[in-house]
């Protein structure tokens, strides 16, 4: 059936919107959606995850009332925490958020596909994977779609949204829509490894670690010279403890394996965080420490009842 011209919404009514993935960008999400008065089902096997969650989402709130964001008190109310895939099935629009790995994501969206209607958008938050190998494992590439939101999620004016070349007109547009009204801009890139964003942040973070690791700075002068020189507002080395040592270990094997490029192999220094579990804020240490935040790193994502899901 061909696609209707006109405009529609991307949520209707009473619908609620998908996230896969309790982490930390899968609850930041789910803040601004909540925040814009959407009623928000957050799916991820991992108990531990869906219990911390309501007060990681609390705490986003608190943060985003600090900085006068937008809020409201009923807030916390409209997400519920799920272990159950199934439950998405009412979603008109879902956002992926689960670890950078192909297999991972493959599992999601493949049982997504079971589950949800024709109708569903599934729009991946995925930091470098190509948005047509994700749409491949789906059987509505048109209604696949890449939503790039930058950590932390509730606090960033702008998505990088990612069009694959069989994402839909109409994908697009409702995409762009949605996003407006969480007050977030779309910038629209076409698809490649790491497409705008990553393709060349990564490459940075990366050489900054190698910096380090070689001695010809510290941590702090690293960051000193993008940040009193380039104007940059945090440097490298603040912004992967930021995203996590572990997802930019994650970003950089998926761009080596779709680019052939080596330029984007992992430092050995960046590569001994991860494997001594140093993975940035969310751990407490990275290359800065963070007493006062440690928390469990992002987790694996498990699957439940046959089907892998985040």
């Amino acid at each position: 059936m061909p696609e209707r011209e006109d405009s529609e919404p991307a949520v209707t009514t009473g619908a609620p919107v998908g996230v896969v993935g309790a982490g930390t960008m899968g609850v930041g999400v789910a803040q601004c959606f909540a925040e814009a008065g959407y009623p928000v089902v957050v799916v991820d096997p991992d108990p531990a995850a869906l219990s911390s969650g309501p007060a990681r989402l609390r705490a986003g709130v608190r943060m985003a009332k600090l900085l006068r964001r937008r809020s409201s008190p009923s807030l916390e109310d409209r997400v519920i925490w799920s272990e159950d895939v199934p439950d998405l099935a009412p979603a008109l629009f879902v956002v992926e958020c689960a670890r950078e790995k192909v297999p991972v994501k493959e599992e999601i969206l493949r049982r997504l596909d079971q589950i949800c209607g024709p109708e569903t958008v599934f729009a991946s938050c995925t930091s470098c994977i190509p948005i047509t190998r994700l749409g491949s494992f789906t059987g509505r590439p048109d209604r696949v779609i890449g939503t790039h939101f930058m950590n932390p999620a509730p606090l960033k004016d702008a998505v990088e949204v990612i069009r694959a070349p069989r994402t839909s007109e109409r994908t697009v547009r409702r995409t762009v829509d949605l996003l407006a009204e969480l007050g977030k801009r779309a910038l629209v890139v076409r698809d490649a490894p790491g497409f705008v964003t990553n393709r060349v942040l990564m490459l940075t973070l990366n050489e900054a670690a190698a910096v380090l690791g070689e001695g010809t700075a510290d941590a702090e002068t690293v960051d000193r010279v993008f940040q009193d020189c380039f104007g940059h507002p945090m440097g490298p080395l603040r912004t992967a403890d930021l995203i996590g040592l572990d997802t930019v270990l994650d970003s950089l094997d998926v761009l080596r394996e779709f680019t052939g490029d080596e330029r984007f192999r992992p430092c050995a220094l960046l590569a001994r965080h991860v494997a001594e579990g140093s993975v940035g804020r969310k751990s407490g240490r990275g290359f800065y420490q963070y007493p006062e935040q440690r928390q469990r790193p992002e987790h694996h994502l498990v699957p439940r009842g046959g089907a892998s899901h985040g």
